[in-house]
């Protein structure tokens, strides 16, 4: 080759060079290169080697040198590899292969990286996972790549487990690339960086700070930046955790506003990674890789750094150097320049100050990690020489409140010492013959993780205890025998019994880690204890701490404070309002509908409208009523205000307050099917909307955040700058559209409700004719008022098992719940399943009486099941709730106790998926859900069901049918009527009313108080059900009568009830001069009255009592309260014919009566009547409700009130506020507390007797004529007959009926 050629050879060669080192150092996604291959053999290490040619050195990756690779002489876990790569390298990924054709290969190992070859730190994956899977043979390669990259000088692998028909056999490779770095060593004393901003330097919206860093010390001040105005943020170390703080003004101050606390245990001598970020109003704080997003004070907003501190901070006011960073630094960016390489060159902008070296001093200090049961070190007592006393020193850090740290034997058998955590206080105590001759106790809050100095003396009969020292922990004694060590101490725990060791350890084990041993002023050298140079151990890790903040950052969400042990967290969700190991679902229902399904009645609850989503439980008043269930949140004034006006200007501003946040608000309105809230303006020479000019004189804000402007009042359509009486056209002057603006003197109003959810809530008025002379108005804005719950009825139904919906991929990582309700007839099918490439979650029902949650985030398929005593295909509603997070996974179903299956303490907790989520079905199409799935949510969101059923075949939006699952809830004869979205109670059969009809009707009477239900001549019922009977009758023939009621009274005799016929015939029911019962049948008018009397008295003694009386021609029981019922006869089998009027109180028309009844009949009921049932009618709940509506006279006041019947014993509870309550089994019960908030009450009562009036004015009912002729007996003497009661009374009392016949003729309806 010729030298031309030899030259352009040179030249392209020198061109690929360049060129492949500029791709190098530009793309940072390329760190792959090996690092182990090209190592000399002096690079590597090991615990123990089999032979020459087994030693570290051969093992390279596809290396056959020697014995193909490396073994130690022993295979257990104490055996290490180590690797030298020279300097602080970029690793990202290890890959292991057993030894060259051998048995010989690991399975599973530990990796551990250094910066010195001392202080390893254990690489986990997911923060918990610390094994890494190895190979299965000798020669395959397998090759893991790290999660995080580490960046270190030493690699230490640690094997865990091995090939059993082999032993240990390694070869190993490591990849990744050069780390740059600019190192800079801080003392703690007056080292310090400056960075100056240059005058000129342009304010951006986005600047970023990073670093990392490393220290022993637990305290101290990373950065410090100053601005205009006073205002400094600094980053502090403060007990191992790293603060952002603010502080305020130009001299220094202790107080200082904490913006954000992130990361834990940074003093352990290991690099950290920090990072601020300023991003428009926010900052973003990063420790490692976790990152807290803080909102900036609003001073900030137009703040510019002019210094950086990193280290000292040199402030005239700050005294000591506890303050100041004591460690090294690495790489410091402001803005991508990199300030310790200024200081190097000597940049003007950069100074450095005090004692700053441009390296890193990293102190040589070994711990040792007690993990396990079995962890013990036992290290030589005392020689003879030193004996005579003792001097133990040591520091140790744990979670544990309790655990044994050191323990000796006196000389000469004479005692022991035990020296021991309990209850986080350092004690000791010293046995000798099996007594307690000494205990002293110090120190508090040991288990904080922190490091702690404890120190033990004993000379000339004085005995120390010292825990932190400097702190006070001290403790003092003086035995009167001495103590010495005798020929050996343990630490941390014993051997086991069978090593025939004297050492007992009658407490705790220890878990933690110690450091700085000495013992007689002898520091201990760790090293040569793992070396089994000395003394002895088992089940250690030698040369590091493997302590972990399970707690930083937080799995306890919603609040939940975290506290931890060794091996496990537990997260304290009391007064969270959520449960679960996390705090991670809500114990609160999503809306006002879904507490009224769960059987609650009117009252104020706690609602959490995204259930385990962020935002907060809110307090509202769930107003249960026949139609809706109201959901009504109030602001800071809902009463009608005067309006007054404001000192020097033309409008008034009046704002409103909601006692719910904005997100909850929003969140409430966005979820109900309908909101509205009343607006109303009264008003006396006071114009609203319409000027000449076209601006009107008041509007309102309204919708999110602060508000829209709307020109519009209630009752009228957005943006129409109209009243509702311009919209009706009934304005009082047709030339306006609002009633005010007619402007005159007279008082006028207008009002209505506002309708548009896109409006509400009414934020703010803006009112402004009101400064003319003679101007008067006042307004009023209701609370806010929703109904419906979208999520709650949202449903689909599933025709077939090859159905199935499909939606995006649920990303639940960390927590993840769901909750569903369902009803079936089938036997089995999956509800839900989501896949990923080796995680799943699946949940299914397995049989008619099983639910099974299935899932597997890597640690393998895991199970958690729940048993049902019922089927659960009855087709009936069912409600499902999984959880999984990183302690557990549970299941509940219905209200039976939860399952549960605890994950495992060390293993994989992201749950990784990637598939389409299948509802209904699952991506292989077998094992379907056929039935309907209703109100499913995935972590608080609802998952539209309808809307894409609506576009999938063989899937129907939607599922009628409630009845069958929430009929139960309709108490006292009443009947279940099934709507779209829900159901209602029908209370037209029972002498209750309400939501349930499970409140009680019942009315104060006074002596003047008649109340009479009079059947006249067929007369059409203002009703349209076909539950009803078609028409009442006038002459009305009844072979037997079905009477109850209640009662409270003082007043005796009295008559409670009277009925009377067109034949001179009659009921009564009476108490006598001597407080007994009576009941006087007259059904033979030729004839007198037959008198039954109970033998319960006292019964007018202002008690309630509760009588039925049951007749079947001549058969009558009478039964008081809960005493022994009472059967009679009558002397005449007859019907009571023609019934004609029945009247309570006072009867005013007294002709047909015997007249020492018609005396008592005239002295009225003084007292209390309620759930008066006559047959099927119930007249009293006519006479409260339907007044107008039907044959009711009343005379004299008949005022409402509550008798305290058992039945209605909740009456005033159920208006009551249901709070936070962690309690098992409380999870949405919504159980009421005293103390109830009406809200409204007058209002929502009008608004539901309206409602009543229209429905009972609308509906029709036709007469039609009963004539049952009337028959005579022969005369009996009345006598007690024990009669059962027929079953073939066309009017028995159907109390546990949910769907009462209304085809039966006997039966009367008001």
């Amino acid at each position: 080759m010729d030298p031309g050629t030899n030259r352009l050879a040179g030249i392209i060669a020198q061109v690929a060079l360049l060129l492949s080192s500029s791709c190098g150092t530009t793309g940072e996604d390329v760190c792959d290169s090996a690092l182990v291959s090209s190592l000399p053999p002096s690079a590597f290490r090991s615990s123990s080697q089999l032979s020459s040619s087994h030693g570290p050195g051969f093992a390279k990756l596809n290396r056959r040198e020697g014995a193909g690779g490396w073994s130690p002489l022993t295979s257990d876990r104490y055996q290490w590899l180590e690797v030298d790569l020279g300097e602080r390298t970029k690793i990202t990924a290890v890959a292991t292969q057993g030894r060259y054709g051998s048995s010989d290969w690991l399975t599973s190992y530990l990796l551990m990286f250094s910066d010195t070859g001392h202080n390893w730190k254990q690489y986990r994956q997911e923060d918990s996972i610390g094994s890494f899977p190895g190979n299965s043979n000798a020669d395959s390669v397998v090759q893991y790549k790290l999660q995080q990259p580490a960046v270190a000088r030493f690699l230490r692998l640690i094997p865990l487990g091995w090939n059993p028909n082999g032993r240990i056999g390694l070869r190993l490779e490591t990849y990744g690339c050069p780390h740059t770095s600019d190192v800079m060593s801080f003392d703690g004393s007056s080292s310090s960086l400056v960075y100056q901003s240059s005058a000129g330097s342009r304010r951006t919206s986005r600047e970023v700070i990073s670093l990392t860093f490393k220290t022993l010390r637990n305290s101290g001040t990373l950065l410090h930046a100053e601005g205009q105005k006073g205002l400094r943020l600094s980053l502090e170390l403060d007990r191992g955790k790293l603060l952002l703080l603010l502080t305020r003004g130009r001299t220094w101050s202790p107080e200082a506003q904490r913006l954000a606390s992130l990361g834990s245990l940074l003093d352990d001598q290991h690099w950290h990674q920090v990072a601020v970020e300023r991003r428009g109003a926010h900052l973003n704080l990063t420790v490692d890789k976790h990152t807290e997003r803080v909102q900036i004070p609003a001073e900030f907003n137009h703040w510019d750094m002019e210094k950086l501190t990193a280290g000292a901070v040199h402030t005239q006011k700050l005294v000591g150097t506890q303050r100041n960073f004591h460690g090294c630094l690495e790489n410091l960016l402001f803005n991508g320049v990199n300030l310790i390489e200024l200081a190097k060159h000597n940049d003007h902008r950069v100074t450095a100050m005090g004692n700053v070296t441009f390296s890193c001093a990293e102190p040589v200090s070994a711990a040792v990690t007690f993990p396990g049961l079995q962890s013990f070190l036992q290290l030589p007592g005392a020689t003879a020489s030193t004996s005579g006393g003792v001097s133990v020193g040591f520091q140790f850090r744990t979670w544990n409140k309790a655990g044994l740290l050191l323990t000796f034997d006196l000389p000469q058998q004479a005692g022991v010492v035990w020296m021991y955590l309990s209850e986080a206080r350092l004690r000791l105590q010293i046995h000798k013959g099996g007594r307690v001759m000494l205990e002293l106790s110090t120190g508090s809050n040991l288990s904080d993780g922190q490091w702690h100095a404890v120190e033990l003396n004993s000379r000339r009969g004085r005995l120390t205890i010292a825990v932190d020292k400097e702190e006070g922990g001290v403790a003092h004694g003086s035995p009167s025998f001495p103590v010495a060590v005798g020929s050996q101490l343990f630490f941390g725990g014993c051997p086991p019994e069978e090593d025939g060791q004297e050492c007992k350890n009658p407490f705790d084990i220890f878990q933690g880690c110690m450091r700085l041993l000495i013992v007689e002023n002898q520091p201990v050298n760790l090293i040569m204890v793992q070396q089994r140079l000395l003394g002895n151990y088992s089940q250690l890790q030698i040369d590091m701490c493997g302590i972990i903040d399970r707690c930083s950052p937080s799995r306890c969400e919603h609040g939940g404070s975290c506290s931890q042990s060794w091996t496990i967290f537990h997260c304290n969700c009391t007064g969270s309002g959520y449960s679960g190991a996390t705090c991670h679902s809500s114990v609160y229902q999503q809306s006002c509908e879904a507490y009224k399904h769960n059987g609650n009645t009117s009252g104020q609850f706690y609602i959490d409208v995204d259930g385990s989503g962020p935002i907060k439980p809110q307090l509202v008043y769930c107003n249960m009523t026949a139609e809706n269930t109201w959901m009504v949140i109030q602001h800071n004034n809902t009463e009608l205000t005067r309006v007054r006006p404001s000192p020097g200007g033309d409008a008034t501003p009046v704002q409103f307050d909601y006692l719910t946040e904005e997100e909850q608000l929003l969140a409430v309105i966005s979820q109900s099917e309908h909101c509205e809230q009343e607006l109303s303006y009264q008003c006396r020479k006071s114009r609203l909307l319409n000027t000449p000019e076209g601006s009107p004189f008041s509007w309102w804000l309204g919708g999110p955040g602060p508000g829209h402007l709307q020109t519009y009042w209630g009752g009228a359509h957005p943006g129409s700058q109209q009243c509702a009486c311009g919209l009706q056209g009934d304005c009082v002057d047709p030339q306006h559209y609002c009633n005010c603006d007619a402007d005159r003197v007279e008082w006028t109003e207008d009002s209505g409700l506002l309708t548009h959810k896109e409006s509400l809530p009414v934020r703010s008025l803006l009112l402004g004719d009101i400064q003319r002379p003679g101007s008067e108005a006042a307004y009023r804005v209701g609370p806010l008022r929703c109904h419906g719950d979208k999520s709650f009825w949202n449903a689909a139904f599933f025709d077939k098992e090859t159905s199935y919906l499909h939606f995006p991929t649920f990303h639940g990582e960390l927590s993840a719940d769901v909750s569903f309700l369902f009803k079936t007839t089938a036997s089995s099918g999956v509800f839900l399943e989501n896949l990923g490439i080796k995680d799943f979650i699946r949940i299914e029902l397995s049989s008619s009486t099983q639910v099974v949650f299935s899932f597997d985030v890597g640690n393998g398929p895991l199970e958690v099941g729940v048993e049902s005593s019922v089927p659960l295909n009855d087709n009936r509603w069912h409600r499902v709730r999984a959880e999984r997070n990183v302690k557990e996974a549970s299941l509940r179903l219905d209200e039976l106790p939860a399952a549960t299956q605890e994950a495992p303490a060390d293993g994989h907790f992201h749950l990784q998926l990637n598939s389409q989520l299948f509802i209904g079905g699952t991506a292989s199409r077998q094992k379907g859900f056929r039935g309907c799935i209703r109100s499913l949510q995935l972590n608080g969101v609802t998952l539209d069901l309808e809307e894409r059923a609506k576009i999938t075949p063989g899937v129907q939006p939607g599922c009628p049918g409630h009845c069958s699952s929430y009929g139960s809830l309709c108490q006292n004869r009443g009947r279940c009527v099934e709507r779209e979205n829900g159901f209602d109670c029908d209370c037209s059969l029972s002498a209750y009313t309400g939501v349930f009809c499970h409140t009680e009707v019942s009315a104060s009477f006074s002596s003047e108080t008649s109340v009479s239900y009079t059947f006249k001549e067929p007369y059409e019922l203002s009703r349209n059900s076909s539950a009803l009977p078609s028409s009442i009758f006038s002459d009305t023939t009844l072979r037997g009568e079905n009477v109850s009621l209640s009662f409270r009274t003082n007043q005796s005799p009295t008559l409670l009830l009277y009925v009377s016929s067109y034949y001179r015939e009659y009921l009564a029911l009476l108490i006598n001069k001597h407080d007994e019962l009576e009941v006087r049948y007259k059904l033979d008018s030729s004839r007198e009255a037959e008198v039954l009397r109970s033998r319960v008295r006292s019964l007018a003694n202002g008690q309630l009592h509760t009588v039925s009386i049951r007749r079947l021609a001549d058969s009558v029981s009478v039964q008081v309260d809960q005493n022994a019922r009472e059967d009679f006869n009558l002397t005449s089998d007859r019907d009571f014919g023609g019934i004609k009027s029945l009247v309570m109180g006072r009867v005013h028309d007294s002709d047909d009566l015997d007249p020492d009844l018609a005396q008592l009949a005239s002295l009225g009921f003084t007292g209390c009547l309620s759930l008066v049932h006559f047959n099927s009618l119930t007249p009293l709940k006519a006479a409260l409700f339907h007044r107008d509506a039907g044959p009711v006279v009343i005379t004299g006041p008949l005022v409402q009130s509550n008798c305290g019947s058992p039945a209605s014993a909740n009456h005033y509870a159920s208006e009551n506020t249901h709070t936070l309550s962690d309690q098992s089994g409380s999870v949405g019960s919504g159980q009421p507390l005293v103390n109830a908030i009406r809200t409204d009450s007058a209002l929502i009562g009008g608004v539901i007797a309206v409602v009543i009036f229209v429905i009972v004015a609308g509906l029709a009912v036709t007469a039609r004529f009963l004539y049952r002729r009337k028959e005579t007996y022969r005369n009996q003497e009345v006598k007690g007959v024990k009669q059962e009661d027929s079953q073939d009374l066309p009017f028995n009392n159907q109390t546990d009926s949910q769907n009462a016949s209304g085809e039966n003729p006997k039966e009367y309806f008001i």
